[in-house]
Order: C-alpha cells, then structure tokens, then sequence
C-alpha cells in the first residue's frame, strides 16, 4: 500500500466515526449515503497530506479534511439536483433515492455539518480556516451561478470557461492543500505557492473529468457517459471545438446544444465530430498545460525533493486517471 492509499484509508476510518444516521432518518440518512457510495476522497487526502508533508501532525487535520468532505458532497447532492443527474459515482443520486426536498435539506445540514468541523481548533487557527473556508464556499457557490449562465449564452470563451470552473471546482482543491499547510503552521508565502498549486492541479482536473465525460468508460467513471453533452452544459470540449470546426459543423454542434432531444443520436453525433475535429487531443494538451504550471509552483516550495516528488507523483496519477 502507497502513502496516499494510506493517507485514505486512515481518514475513511475517521469518517465513518462520525457519519451515523440518527434522528430524524430522513435527513441523516441521505448524508451517511452520499458519504459511503464512493469517490476519490481527493480533498481530504490532500489536506492532511500537506500537513504532514509540511512537517505538521497529520492527525490535527482530519476535521478539517472532514469539512472539507463535506462541504464537496454538499455541492454534489445539489449539483445532480440542477443537473437532474440520474447516477453519481455509479449508484443513483441523492435526489433521485429520496427526492429533490430531501436532497435540498440534507445538503444543507452538511454545510453546516462542514462549518462545525472547525469548532475543534483553537481560537486563532479557527480563524484562519474558517476565512478559508467562508470565501472558498462563496467562490464554488459563484463558480455554479456562472456554469448556469452559460446555458442560456452563446458566446462563452475559453478563459470564462477556465475562470468558471477555477471557481467552481478548483479553489477548493486549493483551500484543501492550504489548510493543510495553515495546520502545520507553516508560513504565509510558503501557504500561498501549496494553494496555488492546488489551483493548477484542480484546473487540469476539471478538464480530465470533461474528458472523461464524453470519451471515459462508462463502467469506470461512475457517472453517465455524454452527461455534459445531454446537459448542452458549454464545457472546454464544445467551446474547443466551435473555436476550431468549419462553418457548417460549427452550426451543427450549436444546433445540437440548442435541444435536448434525441438524447442518443446526438451523444453520438456530437462525440463524432469532436473526434473529426481532434476535440480529445486538444483537450489533453489543456490538462497538461495546467499540470504543468502546478508543478513549476511545487519547485519552489521549500520542502525536501523526496516530498516534491510524492506531490509530482501525485498530480499526475490524477491525470492518468479513468473516473
């Protein structure tokens, strides 16, 4: 077993310490679903790996690395309500097991299960991580008003799309790795170059889970496949490919993202003409580009190059990945 595979099963055995069901049913047991189905667990793990990478008490961290979890899984039950997403890591969504009321306050009790987690710090490291945390939750929150937005816009460019997705999913793989850091006490500047390679590192995420959307497998990636394409949802693939298809096929792509009719003809139509255009290789050379600006960050982090390498290590398992 890896340190990562470590570092999850350490703070899987934390979780399920404090993810019971109790009463009333209907609102705990939503969250005890959502929190056992599944998932990469990537945030917490970042957390308390940047603490101890970083000289701190690994353990110090998991309430933060709990929040952290919850928060996300928060985002995910009111997401796939928005989204009216069937499947969420492979079993169905919160919203579609109980329903869409259930889904809203069970969602709801985890932000604030999530802001609790920090009750246990002291008072001036409190602080800090809730500053974090309060402008995190705000820039996701912005981050999906702009993702709505973009459905009903025809003229969404590349780096809104890259600045939506910084919002929506990114800055909280970046607040995860700096409340790691804040944990162990490390200093400002040293906090700020682990967010901001947390913020590359998210990016090049993102754009692997759009990747992976329309070209991933859909036994592994645990979610529907064409999902972004069914959603007329303007991720890098489409705008990408407006950017670079001729006329005729420009206007046929918009014309498809203007319906949600024949859900299977035009999952298959679209992901053909993004093969036609090279849509997947461009969109593999974007991931590359953000993970490497990630790790021109992680060489100037004063730590040792044996924790470099594991942070490096890191990245790029992310970008191999298949869900």
């Amino acid at each position: 077993m890896n340190i990562v595979d470590t570092y999850k099963e350490d703070f899987i055995s934390y979780l399920n310490e404090k993810n019971e069901v109790k009463e009333p049913k209907n609102l705990y047991a939503p969250i005890h679903y959502i929190l056992q189905i599944g998932g990469k667990r990537l945030r917490p793990i970042l957390t308390i790996m940047t603490c101890e990478l970083f000289e701190g008490n690994p353990k110090e961290a998991y309430d933060a690395a709990l929040a952290i979890e919850l928060f996300h899984n928060f985002t995910l039950i009111h997401d796939d309500i928005m989204d009216s997403a069937p499947i969420r890591r492979g079993k169905q969504t919160v919203h579609e097991k109980w329903d869409v009321n259930t889904g809203i306050l069970s969602g709801d009790a985890m932000m604030i299960l999530a802001s609790q987690c920090f009750n246990k710090y002291e008072p001036e490291l409190f602080k800090k991580l809730t500053l974090l945390f309060n402008k995190t939750a705000l820039e996701v929150c912005e981050g999906q008003q702009l993702d709505i937005d973009f459905e009903t816009r025809n003229n969404v460019t590349i780096a809104e799309y890259i600045k939506m997705i910084t919002y929506k999913t990114s800055v909280l793989v970046a607040a995860a790795m700096e409340m790691g850091a804040i944990i162990a006490n490390v200093k400002k500047n040293e906090a700020e170059k682990i967010y901001n390679f947390g913020l590359n590192l998210g990016i090049a995420f993102q754009l692997q889970d759009d990747f992976l959307d329309t070209f991933g497998d859909a036994a592994t990636f645990g979610k529907q496949i064409g999902g972004d394409i069914l959603e007329n949802k303007k991720t890098f693939l489409y705008l990408k490919a407006l950017e670079v298809c001729n006329t005729p096929e420009r206007e046929k792509l918009i014309g498809f993202y203007s319906t949600k009719n024949n859900p299977e003809s035009k999952t298959k139509e679209v992901t053909a003409l993004f093969n036609r255009n090279k849509v997947a290789e461009y969109t593999l050379k974007e991931i590359e580009k953000y993970t490497q600006k990630a790790f021109v960050v992680l060489d100037t982090l004063v730590i040792s190059e044996s924790k470099k390498e594991l942070l490096r290590n890191f990245g790029l398992s992310l970008m191999k990945r298949s869900i």
